[in-house]
Formats: structure tokens, C-alpha cells, sequence
């Protein structure tokens, strides 16, 4: 039949060739659950290209939403129909309501069907400047996914339950080093711990790392997710402990934080890994590693796992963990870990019923000026970041200043999703020098909360951290703020504590309306509306920090407790303005081949009278 050969010719198209026929794509995810939806992509300069591979031989749909619903979605639609390829841009509104859009903006490239998949190639500028489109940047996006078993040349139809959505990055920095798959690795697991039917579970569990008689390098590690469990454990930590135990430290776990656990895990304190929920496996650069087996490096270390339970299942058992992978080809550079932000505290408030509340955390320039003038004064390189809030948060930005001078984003996340927090490689590497200072700067909304969001360890509870992973390593595992907590209760009236504190939370003694209640309880008795919720936001920005500057084994730098205020930002950084992407040059030269070669195709069919009156359509 002649319609097969014009599907074929379809992969032969200039800019399209390698496409079907052995174009890479760097990054791949399963989208839905039976291994039905594939999706790769690759960024390439300004445009992003797409290959859709699923199990049908309908329409195949994906887009953008800001929330992972149908609602003001940026939508495109494509398949093969009679051996036709088709892909049509769409979006939706408020509504939900399916528009056409005027400026189609996603461009085939390569479209395949057989009895069972359809395959689908297309590109799409990064910015398109159509208010109907999604740009594409390094933030957070929510993929949106369907298919049907029919097509859709006259519009979709709806897709029953074959659909559903996924949080992805999809301008992550493509991975360069290519790791053997013989390499050896040791798992530190969990083992039958049970998780007990409330919300937030921390659990904690030391392990003895395998004795190495000469240094290695972990080039790899990866999270160990017990089937089934993927949505309860929420994020796992590696902590460096004292090296002065014995085995017996290793007996069993014990929920962290807890007034009964083992004083072994209050040694527990230099962070060397972290991973979040919807992370992958995270490879060092190669030519940095985190390093084990001389006497600088863990002996001994706590894995901390926070389960999220919050619809209080009884009976789970859990066997999660991470698995390092290690070389004895040692690397030019060992890794650190440096934990940024705001101390998690009780002193963390925001306001309920706020559309948007900005929280900052200082890693204050006079702590980065004593451990780097100590260890490194040339500087330590930032080569990837993990983010790290919760389910209030909504963008993260850890910013550099050097000099009063704001310099590029160390990294952000405008569109933070609390179920999806992974390292971010840094598309350069960035230089910490003595003397700068960052600030991770955290966006919230608490426009559907009656009371008080604190910050602590519960879900429910704020953070505002930034994870930054560096060589070569230094000691210094914490550089944090708390701000000031008398100024954030003079906002709402309170003229006096009871003093000396000896209890917690600590108790108001005046005036009258908030007597003898905690801080807590007088925050929340408090008739907070959003025009006092932005002017309590603004006082807090300003107020004085209690700076952490904290060193390995639970030692401190010297500036650890100062008073510092938050810094004067003379030149704040502009970003460059979005560049909105055309090609409508390539779309002719596409169309123009397109019509060429189909009707050469035609031409040379003499034996199919149907395609040859096919060929006036492409004139």
C-alpha cells in the first residue's frame, strides 16, 4: 500500500534523519506505571527535542501544567493515522476547555506506528513567547501524559484513565562520565523497620562502612526504595559520625530526635549525602569523589530515613536505603558537603493564610571568610545542589553575593515539588571565595492553613536548606542562620518572658492577652490577616541572624552564636531577558522538503493511482 512508503520517507526528512534512525537521547523516564509511556529528551541550544514511545496505536498526548491537572496546560497531540503523521499544538484554560492554538509551536520531526507503538519526534523552542506556552527552564516542570486506542485528527478524544503526570528537570545537565557496570558496592539498608502510623517517621540506623586497607572513591550513589514504598520514604541523609565507637553502636535503629536515642547518633553531624523523593542516583564529576578509608573519612555512619505517612497505614515494614558504588582508581578531588540555609527551628514562623511568604537563610560572609581563609583561601567549586523544603514551599533560590555584589544563581527552583527533590548539576561549576556569602531564599504558601507554619521535621513543618556538594573538601558542614524570635514577638504585641527560660516552648509572662501561654500558642492566638502577614514578612527579612558556622565531630568555628545582620545587597543580579525562539526558518525548509520529497515518492508510485491523487495536496 503506498501510504506505508510516505511513513517511512517521514523519518528521512532533513533535521530529522537521526531522529528515527539512531538520534540519542540523554535522558529517559518511564511516565506511567505498566511501561507503557516512554519519554526521552535532549536540549539543543535553544530548542528541546521530544520522543514520545508508547504502547498504542492511537493518539498520543503530553504538555506542561502548572499543577499536574488539566487546567492552563500547554498541550501537543500527535500520531500516525491511515500511514499520515499528525501533531497539532493545543492548550487549555482555566476551564479545562481544549483551544487550538493560533501559534503552533512543537514541530514533527519523525513519527512511526506499528501493531503495537507509536513513536513520535518533535522540537520546540525553550521560550516561545506564546502566552498559550510553557517556557522551558531549569526549574521544575510537571509533565502531563495520555493516549487513546484511536486516533485524533479531528481533536483528542477523552483519554479514560490513560493518563497522569510526572515532575521532572528537564534541563538537567547531561551526565558525561560513563560508569562500569562491574563496578563493587556495599548497601547500607534498613532492615524490617517498622513504620508507625502517624504522619513523620525519622528513623535512624549506624552502620560500620567496610574497612578499606588504602583510599577509594564512592563515584556513585543511588537510593534503594523497597517496592511499593516509593511515596513513604520522603528523603534519606547520610551523616558523618565519630569515629570513637565500637560494633556495638550498630545493635539497632531507634527514631532520631528522639529524648531515648542513642547518644552514639548525636555524633552524627556532617552531612555527606543527601537524597529526596523522586531523585535518581547522583554520579560524582569525574574527577571527584567521597572518599573513604583514611583516617579523615567516615568510619562510622548514621543513615537517617524520613518516612511520610500521612494517612496513618498501620503495618508497614520498610527496607530502604542507598547503595555506594566505589573504585579504587582514586580521583584529583575529595567532596564535601556543606548544609546552607535556615537553622530548622521553631524560630522559622510563617504566618496562615498567605498567598506568598518569603523566608531567608544566611551563610553569612564572616563564616565563610574564617573556614575559608583557614582551609582553602583560593576558594571550594560547587558542582551540584539539592534544594530542600516542604509541603508549603513553592521556589528556591540559593544566591551568591560577593562584595555587595549579586552574582548567577548558584541554583533555583521556581516551581518546587515537594514530592520531587533531586540534586541539581550545576551547568558550571561555581567558586566559593572567602568573604561571599549565599542566602537560600524560600517561597511559601500558606493561603489553606487556620494556624502558625513552623519550622521543625514534620512535613507539616517548614524547612529552607540548601545541600551544596564541593571539592575540594574543607571542614565546615553547616553554614546556617536563625533569626531573631524576641523582634518576631514584639510584631504581635509581646512585651515580656518569663525568664530564666526553663521551659519549652518557652512561656509569655505580658501583656494580659497572651499571659502564660507559649510563643507558639501566642502567635496563633494572634488575628493574622494578609496585610499583617506581609508587613510581619518584611520585618522578619530585616531582622538580626544567630549565625551556625559548624565544623566536623560537632566542633565549631569561632563565629558560631554571633549576631549578624542580613547583608546590604548594593547590585542585586538581573538575569538576562528571555530570548523568545523562532523557526519559522526551519518549519519552511521542513514543509518545503516535506512537500518535495513526498511527491517524488508519489511520482515514482505508478502502480498506485491513489497516492498520485494524493500529490496535489502537498502542492
Amino acid at each position: 500500500m503506498c501510504c506505508w512508503p510516505l511513513l517511512l520517507l517521514w523519518g528521512l526528512l532533513p533535521g530529522a534523519a537521526a531522529g528515527g534512525l539512531g538520534r540519542t537521547y540523554p535522558h529517559w523516564t518511564l511516565l506511567d506505571s505498566e511501561g507503557k509511556y516512554w519519554l526521552g529528551w535532549d536540549q539543543r541550544g535553544s530548542q528541546i527535542a521530544f520522543r514520545l514511545q508508547v504502547r498504542t496505536a492511537g493518539y498520543v498526548g503530553f504538555g506542561f501544567s502548572p499543577t499536574g491537572a488539566m487546567a492552563s496546560a500547554d498541550i501537543v497531540v500527535g500520531g500516525v493515522a491511515h500511514g499520515r503523521p499528525y501533531l497539532q499544538d493545543y492548550f487549555t484554560n482555566a476551564n479545562r476547555e481544549l483551544k487550538k492554538d493560533a501559534q503552533q509551536d512543537y514541530h514533527l520531526e519523525y513519527a512511526m506506528e506499528n501493531s503495537t507503538h507509536t513513536i513520535i519526534e518533535f522540537t520546540r523552542e525553550l521560550h516561545t513567547c506564546d502566552i498559550n506556552d510553557k517556557s522551558i527552564t531549569d526549574s521544575t516542570v510537571r509533565v502531563i501524559w495520555a493516549y487513546h486506542r484511536e486516533d485524533a485528527e479531528a481533536g483528542p478524544m477523552y483519554h479514560d484513565s490513560n493518563r497522569g503526570t510526572k515532575s521532572l528537570r528537564l534541563l538537567n545537565p547531561e551526565k558525561t562520565s560513563v560508569l562500569s557496570t562491574a563496578l563493587p558496592y556495599f548497601d547500607l539498608v534498613n532492615q524490617d523497620v517498622p513504620i508507625p502510623n502517624k504522619d513523620t517517621t525519622y528513623w535512624c540506623q549506624m552502620f560500620k562502612i567496610p574497612v578499606f586497607q588504602e583510599k577509594h572513591h564512592v563515584i556513585k550513589v543511588e537510593p534503594v526504595i523497597q517496592k511499593g514504598h516509593e511515596s513513604l520514604v520522603h528523603h534519606i541523609l547520610l551523616y558523618q559520625c565519630s569515629s570513637n565507637f565500637n560494633d556495638s553502636v550498630l545493635a539497632s535503629g531507634h527514631e532520631c530526635y528522639h529524648p531515648n536515642m542513642p547518644d552514639a547518633f548525636l555524633t552524627c553531624e556532617t552531612v555527606i549525602f543527601a537524597w529526596a523523593i523522586g531523585g535518581e542516583g547522583f554520579s560524582y564529576p569525574p574527577h571527584v569523589g567521597l572518599s573513604l578509608g583514611t583516617a579523615l573519612d567516615p568510619h562510622y555512619v548514621l543513615l537517617e530515613v524520613h518516612y511520610d505517612n500521612p494517612t496513618y497505614k498501620e503495618g508497614l515494614i520498610d527496607n530502604s536505603g542507598l547503595r555506594l558504588f566505589y573504585t579504587m582508581d582514586i580521583r584529583k578531588y575529595d567532596a564535601g558537603v556543606i548544609e546552607a540555609g535556615l537553622w530548622v527551628s521553631l524560630f522559622h514562623t510563617i504566618p496562615p493564610g498567605m498567598p506568598e511568604f518569603q523566608s531567608e537563610g544566611h551563610c553569612t560572609l564572616e563564616c565563610l571568610e574564617e573556614a575559608l581563609e583557614t582551609e582553602k583561601p583560593s576558594g571550594i567549586h560547587v558542582f551540584a545542589v539539592l534544594l530542600h523544603a516542604h509541603l508549603a514551599g513553592r521556589g528556591i533560590r540559593l544566591r551568591h553575593f560577593r562584595k555587595g555584589k549579586e552574582v548567577k544563581l548558584l541554583a533555583y527552583d521556581d516551581d518546587f515539588d515537594f514530592n520531587f527533590q533531586e540534586f541539581q548539576y550545576l551547568k558550571e561549576e561555581q567558586t566559593i571565595l572567602p568573604g561571599d556569602n549565599l542566602i537560600t531564599e524560600c517561597r511559601y504558601s500558606t493561603k489553606d492553613r487556620a494556624e502558625m507554619t513552623w519550622g521543625g521535621l514534620s512535613t507539616r513543618n517548614e524547612m529552607c536548606l540548601s545541600y551544596l556538594l564541593y571539592y575540594p573538601r574543607i571542614n565546615l558542614t553547616r553554614c546556617a542562620s536563625i533569626p531573631d524570635i524576641m523582634e518576631q514577638l514584639q510584631f504581635i504585641g509581646v512585651k515580656e518572658i518569663y525568664r530564666p527560660v526553663t521551659t519549652w516552648p518557652f512561656i509569655i509572662k505580658s501583656p494580659k492577652q497572651y499571659k502564660n501561654l507559649s510563643f507558639m500558642d501566642a502567635m496563633n492566638k494572634f488575628k493574622w490577616t494578609k496585610k499583617e502577614g506581609l508587613s510581619f514578612n518584611k520585618l522578619v527579612l530585616g531582622l538580626p541572624v544567630n549565625v551556625r558556622c559548624s565544623k566536623t565531630d560537632n566542633a565549631e568555628w569561632s563565629i558560631q552564636g554571633m549576631t549578624a545582620l542580613p547583608p546590604d545587597i548594593e547590585r542585586p543580579y538581573k538575569a538576562e531577558p528571555l530570548v523568545c525562539g523562532t523557526s519559522s526558518s526551519s518549519s519552511l525548509h521542513r514543509d518545503f522538503s516535506i512537500k518535495l520529497l513526498v511527491c517524488l515518492l508519489l511520482l515514482s508510485c505508478t502502480l498506485c493511482t491513489k497516492c498520485q491523487r494524493l500529490c496535489p495536496l502537498w502542492a
